[in-house]
């Protein structure tokens, strides 16, 4: 597990992330850091990036979430975010970048 000022990456079960606690401006470029590096680790081409953890996140939670789609599919692997928070799925819906998440 990582945990960075208020975020946490869980990573013991296999391709799965689990991702908890804040995702926002203080912690968001550390979180892209942690969950890439993690994703390289990832063993095969499916991830599952869960969201289920989060108390709390603002656009930069969102950016880093699809910052973090964008290198799973560079890689080639297929990226399913789950349990999205209904704030981030608002401001998706917004910014028009919802469909880049499915």
């Amino acid at each position: 597990m990582t945990a960075i000022d208020g975020f946490q990456l869980d990573t013991a079960a296999p391709g799965r992330l689990g991702v908890s606690g804040v995702l926002s401006f203080d912690t968001a470029a550390a979180a892209l850091q942690a969950i890439e590096a993690a994703l390289a680790a990832a063993a095969g081409t499916v991830v599952e990036l869960d969201l289920a953890g989060l108390d709390h996140s603002d656009s930069a939670g969102l950016a880093c979430v699809l910052a973090v789609v964008a290198e799973a599919d560079r890689r080639g692997q297929v990226l399913q975010v789950l349990h999205m928070p209904e704030g981030m799925k608002a401001l998706a819906q917004v910014c028009e970048v919802d469909r880049l998440m499915s």
